[in-house]
């Protein structure tokens, strides 16, 4: 199993670092936490692979931290973060030497693949090689499980706590996964539970059967659909997850290609694929992060 990406995040506000955190390590990195930037350069000897660095701190400011950083550790690479309409400073911090920068508040799979990028940048020598699967992947340790006789509120409860809401001062959004792995009791995988699988069971069953042609003209009134959603939840609430739940996705090796992803995903109707590293399934990637490797070879560096 490959190491972790190592990130150090430097923020004065403890809050932001703590939410950081969570999320990173929901997403398979590891973290370590430094609240200004004296303590940052002394987290240097824990070898980071990555650092996120906020340009707005008191005392020392994220520019002269910068400095610092390069002196000490030329190869580290550094991303900047920086609030809205501070893009002056931002590009300042790529003439000291920072790898790139992201505007606060930053999309949480944006910057998981800006610390990608970065750490790809300090490994490679030589002529850029294409991603494969396995480096754009979101591993299975992040990815939401639910167990396969679990109901379907038990099932909502989890995928909202995919979804990380957190307050403005933040500055940082979670999209979520927008799905469950559901596993069996050995831990293997034996389908995926959506958000369309439960509009789906909540949809009566002669609004989706087969109608005759006439029928494309009815029109149902104002009336016909009041109440009918909150019945329909109140009914469903106890049903378990194998009863619903779609077949598990279509598995791909982890040393696969992102263009062997994309059209397996496209001939075949997937929105997320099951990675598979040495006969194991080792993560899920999915159609958003095929969406941010193309933001990345597409979009220029400060655009991002």
């Amino acid at each position: 199993m490959k190491q972790p990406i190592k990130v150090l995040m430097v923020d004065d506000e403890k809050r932001f670092r703590e939410t950081t955190r969570k999320i990173l390590e929901r997403n398979g990195f590891e973290t370590i936490l430094a609240e200004n930037g004296a303590q940052a350069l002394q987290c240097l000897d824990q070898s980071p692979d990555v650092a996120i660095l906020d340009i707005r701190m008191p005392g020392m400011d994220g520019h002269e931290v910068l400095e610092k950083m390069i002196q000490l550790e030329p190869d580290l690479p550094v991303i900047m973060l920086t609030g809205h309409g501070d893009k002056d400073s931002a590009e300042q911090s790529l003439v000291l030497g920072a790898f790139d920068y992201l505007s606060k508040p930053c999309d949480i799979d944006l910057l998981s693949d800006k610390i990608r990028e970065a750490w790809r940048s300090k490994q490679q020598t030589g002529k850029m090689e294409e991603d494969l699967v396995g480096s754009a992947m979101i591993p299975l340790s992040a990815y939401t499980t639910i167990n396969e006789h679990a109901t379907i509120a038990e099932s909502i409860q989890e995928l909202k706590a995919s979804f990380v809401t957190l307050p403005t001062s933040d500055l940082i959004m979670e999209t979520g996964h927008r799905s469950i792995l559901v596993m069996d009791q050995n831990r293997q995988i034996q389908g995926i539970l959506t958000i369309r699988d439960l509009l789906k069971q909540i949809l009566p069953g002669y609004l989706t059967s087969t109608k005759p042609a006439t029928a494309d003209s009815i029109q149902y009134s104002p009336m016909f659909w009041r109440g009918m959603f909150t019945s329909a939840i109140e009914q469903i609430r106890t049903v378990t997850i194998n009863e619903i739940m779609s077949p598990a996705p279509v598995s791909i090796d982890a040393e696969s290609t992102l263009m062997e992803a994309a059209w397996i995903m496209v001939d075949q109707h997937q929105r997320r694929l099951i990675v598979i590293e040495n006969d194991k399934p080792t993560g899920v990637i999915r159609e958003q992060d095929l969406f941010f490797q193309m933001g990345k070879q597409l979009i220029p560096p400060r655009l991002r």
